[in-house]
C-alpha cells in the first residue's frame, strides 16, 4: 500500500482498538455472569430476543454453555437496565417496546447530551476532537459497507465520547445508565428506516461545529439529532 492509498482491513482495525484506548491496559477475568450479560443484552438489542418474549433457562443455558446460577444473575443485571421483566415462579419475559418511555427517555437524553456537547465545546483538547474525527471518518465508512452492527457500536462509541467530552463524572454516569435502556431502541430506528447516511451527516455536523467551538450551535444540532432519532422510534411504534 502507498502512503496515499486508502487504510487496508487490517489497519482500520488497529486504529479503531487504539481510539481511545490507554497506552497500557490492565486485563480483567469477566465472571461467567457478565459474560452471559453481554450476551443477552447484545441479542436483546439486536432484536433477536424480541419484546415480550420468554428467556426460557434451559434453552439459553445450553446456549451459553452455562449453569442457572450465572444466567440468572445476568438476567437481574438486564432487569435492573428495563429491559427484562421478572415474573414470580416464571421464567422472566424481554420488556416490551413502551412508546410514552421512549418518548420520556429520548427527552432526557437530548437534554443530557446537550448539556455535555456545550462543555465538551468549551473542555475538550485538540486530541480529543481529532480522536472524535477519526472515529467519524471510520463510521462514514461503515455506512459505505452497509455493516449495521459495526456501524451501531460506533455510533455508541461516538456519543459516549462526547459526553465523556464534558469531563463531568456525575453526568457521564447518568448518562451511561440511560443509555442502556436507549440501545435498543437506537438499532431498531437504524435498522427499519436505514438511517445511515441521514444519521452519520448529522454527526459530521456536530463534529463541524464542535471543531469551531460553537458550544451553541452543538447543543442546537445534538439536540435535534437526538429529537429526530426519537420521531423515528415513535413512527415505528405508530406503525
Amino acid at each position: 500500500m502507498t502512503a496515499d492509498g486508502p487504510p487496508s482491513a487490517v489497519q482500520e482495525e488497529r486504529t479503531e482498538a487504539s481510539l481511545g484506548a490507554p497506552t497500557r491496559q490492565r486485563i480483567r477475568t469477566i465472571s461467567l455472569a457478565e459474560q452471559a450479560h453481554q450476551a443477552l443484552h447484545l441479542m436483546i438489542v439486536r432484536g433477536e430476543l424480541k419484546p415480550n418474549e420468554r428467556l426460557a433457562e434451559p434453552e439459553l443455558c445450553e446456549l451459553l454453555d452455562i449453569s442457572r446460577t450465572p444466567l440468572r444473575e445476568a438476567i437481574k443485571k438486564l432487569a435492573a437496565e428495563g429491559l427484562v421483566i421478572l415474573r414470580r415462579h416464571r421464567n422472566a419475559v424481554v420488556a416490551p417496546i413502551d412508546a410514552l418511555e421512549l418518548e420520556h427517555l429520548f427527552e432526557v437524553e437530548a437534554g443530557l447530551e446537550s448539556m455535555a456537547i456545550g462543555l465538551a465545546a468549551q473542555r475538550m483538547t485538540n486530541t480529543e476532537i481529532n480522536r472524535l474525527e477519526a472515529l467519524q471518518e471510520r463510521l462514514e465508512r461503515l455506512v459505505d459497507k452497509g455493516d449495521l452492527n459495526r456501524y451501531f457500536e460506533m455510533n455508541q462509541r461516538i456519543h459516549a465520547l462526547l459526553v465523556a467530552g464534558a469531563k463531568n463524572p456525575v453526568l457521564t454516569e447518568t448518562h451511561q445508565r440511560l443509555l442502556g435502556r436507549l440501545e435498543r431502541a437506537r438499532y431498531l430506528a437504524l435498522g427499519k428506516f436505514g438511517r445511515w447516511h441521514e444519521s452519520a451527516n448529522e454527526h459530521r455536523e456536530i463534529l463541524e461545529a464542535l471543531k469551531a467551538r460553537d458550544a451553541e450551535l452543538a447543543r442546537r444540532l445534538l439536540t435535534e439529532h437526538v429529537q429526530h432519532t426519537g420521531k423515528v422510534i415513535a413512527a415505528i411504534c405508530d406503525g
